[in-house]
C-alpha cells in the first residue's frame, strides 16, 4: 500500500513537472513574438532566428555540462535510467536522487523531468539577452555567447543558489528566491547589460545633444500576443517551482502561486498604464505590456506567501518601477529596444527584496548578498566573454548593414518581403 501511494505521488509529481516545463518552454514563443513585435520590420527574421537558435543551444549546453555544474547530475553520457518497477530499492534510489539534486525528500519525480524543467529556465534567462541587444548585434557572436552563458555562467550562479553549493568555496548564501527573480531574470538582464555596454546604442537612437529618440516597433499586435503567451507561461514558471503537487497543503500552495502570479501581472499592467498616462499624456501600450511582465518578475521571488492583495501591490510597484527605469536607462544612453534590462533587471532586484514583505525567514542581508553575488559573477563573466568575442570576431554588424536591416545581411531573407519597396 505504501509503495502504491508512493507510485501515485511519483507519477503525479512527474507529470506536473513536465506540464509546467512545457508551459515554461512556451514562454520561448512569447519572447520571440514580443521581440519580433518591438523591433523594426527589417530586423524581424534575425531576432526570430536568435530566439529559436538560443533555445536549441541552451538545451544542448545544459545537457552537456550545465546541469552537472548546477546540481551535480547529468544525462549526456550516462543516459536516463528508467525505473520499471517501483520496488523498495527503486523507491530508495529515487529518494536518494531527489536529495542529491538538492530538493527535500518528499519531492519525488523522475530525474529526467527535473532536467527538462530546469533546462527551460536556462533558455528563459538567455532569451532576456536577445531583446536587449537587438537590431545591431551579429547573430553568430550572440550564439557564441549563448554557449557560454547557458553552459557555464548561469549554471555556476544556479549552483550557489538553488544548487546549495558555496560560492567558489568562500561562503554560502542565505538567499530566498522561490522561482528566480534574481537567479533567472536578474541574471539574464545582467548578462544583457554587459553586452549592451560594449555594443553601444543603435544608430539614430540619440540626437546630437544626446536626447533619446523613440524607435517604434513594427508589430504591436505581435508584441501583445507575446505578452499574453509569457503571462500564460509564467503559471508554469512559478507554479512548477513548488517542485511537487501531491498533498492537500502543496495543492493549496500551487493554487495560491497561480492566483498571486496572475494578480501581480494585472497590478503591474494597470500601474504602468496609469503612470504612462499621467507622465506622457497617452496610454502607452508598450509600457503597459512591460508593466505586466514587470509585475510577473516582481512576484517570482515569492509567489506563495503573499495575500492576493499584497501580490497585486507588489506587481503594481514593479509596474511603476519599470516605467521609471526604461526612461532613466534611455537618458543614460543604455539602448534596450524591448526594455528587457528594466523589466528583468531593475524589477528583478525589487522582486528579490519584495520577498521580505511576506517571508519571515528571509533576511535583508541574505537577499543583498545573494543579489550582489549574482550580479557580480554574471556581469564580470559576461563582460569578459563579450570582450573576447568583440576582439575575436566583432559583436556589432557594419553600419551599412544596420541601416539596411540585419535580416538580409545575417539571414538572407526578410520577414515581410511583400512590403519591401524594390
Amino acid at each position: 500500500m505504501e509503495n502504491q501511494i508512493f507510485e501515485l505521488q511519483y507519477a503525479l509529481d512527474t507529470f506536473y513537472f513536465l506540464i509546467c516545463g512545457a508551459l515554461v518552454m512556451w514562454m520561448a514563443a512569447g519572447f520571440a513574438m514580443l521581440e519580433a513585435g518591438l523591433v523594426r520590420s527589417k530586423n524581424t527574421t534575425e531576432i526570430l532566428t536568435k530566439n529559436v537558435a538560443l533555445f536549441a543551444v541552451a538545451c544542448t549546453m545544459y545537457l552537456i555540462c550545465g546541469y552537472h555544474i548546477m546540481y551535480g547530475g547529468g544525462y549526456f553520457l550516462s543516459g536516463v535510467t528508467t525505473v520499471a518497477q517501483m520496488d523498495d530499492g527503486a523507491v530508495a534510489a529515487v529518494l536518494a536522487d531527489s536529495a542529491a539534486a538538492g530538493f527535500d525528500g518528499d519531492s519525488v519525480y523522475s530525474g529526467a523531468s527535473d532536467f527538462f524543467f530546469q533546462v527551460v529556465f536556462v533558455a528563459t534567462a538567455m532569451s532576456i539577452v536577445s531583446g536587449a541587444v537587438a537590431e545591431r548585434m551579429k547573430l553568430w557572436a550572440f550564439l557564441a555567447f549563448a554557449v557560454v552563458m547557458t553552459g557555464i555562467i548561469y549554471p555556476f550562479e544556479g549552483s550557489w543558489t538553488w544548487g546549495g553549493n558555496s560560492v567558489f568555496g568562500l561562503y554560502s548564501l542565505s538567499y530566498s528566491d522561490y522561482a528566480g527573480s534574481g537567479i533567472v531574470h536578474l541574471a539574464g538582464a545582467t548578462a544583457a547589460l554587459a553586452g549592451v555596454v560594449l555594443l553601444g546604442p543603435r544608430k539614430g537612437k540619440y540626437g546630437p545633444g544626446g536626447e533619446p529618440r523613440a524607435i517604434p516597433g513594427a508589430n504591436l499586435p505581435l508584441a501583445t500576443l507575446g505578452t499574453f503567451i509569457l503571462w500564460m507561461g509564467w503559471f508554469g514558471f512559478n507554479g512548477g517551482s513548488t517542485l511537487k503537487l501531491g498533498g492537500i497543503g502543496v495543492a493549496n500552495e500551487v493554487a495560491n502561486v497561480f492566483l498571486n502570479t496572475n494578480a501581480a501581472a494585472a497590478g503591474g499592467l494597470i500601474a504602468a498604464l496609469v503612470l504612462a498616462r499621467l507622465w506622457f499624456g497617452k496610454a502607452d501600450l508598450t509600457m503597459a505590456l512591460n508593466g505586466a511582465l514587470a509585475g510577473l518578475v516582481a512576484i517570482t521571488a515569492e509567489p506563495a506567501d503573499p495575500s492576493p492583495l499584497l501580490a497585486t501591490i507588489i506587481g503594481a510597484m514593479g509596474g511603476l518601477i519599470v516605467v521609471v527605469s526604461i526612461v532613466t536607462l534611455d537618458k543614460l544612453r543604455i539602448d534596450d529596444p524591448v526594455g528587457a534590462i528594466s523589466v528583468h533587471g531593475t524589477v528583478g532586484i525589487f522582486g528579490i527584496f519584495a520577498v521580505l514583505l511576506s517571508d519571515p525567514d528571509a533576511t535583508f542581508t541574505g537577499q543583498l548578498v545573494g543579489m550582489l553575488t549574482i550580479m557580480g559573477w554574471v556581469f564580470g563573466a559576461s563582460f569578459l566573454v563579450w570582450l573576447g568575442l568583440k576582439a575575436a570576431m566583432g559583436i556589432r554588424v557594419a553600419e551599412e548593414e544596420e541601416h539596411e536591416g540585419v535580416d538580409f545581411s545575417e539571414c538572407g531573407m526578410e520577414a515581410y518581403p511583400e512590403f519591401v519597396t524594390q
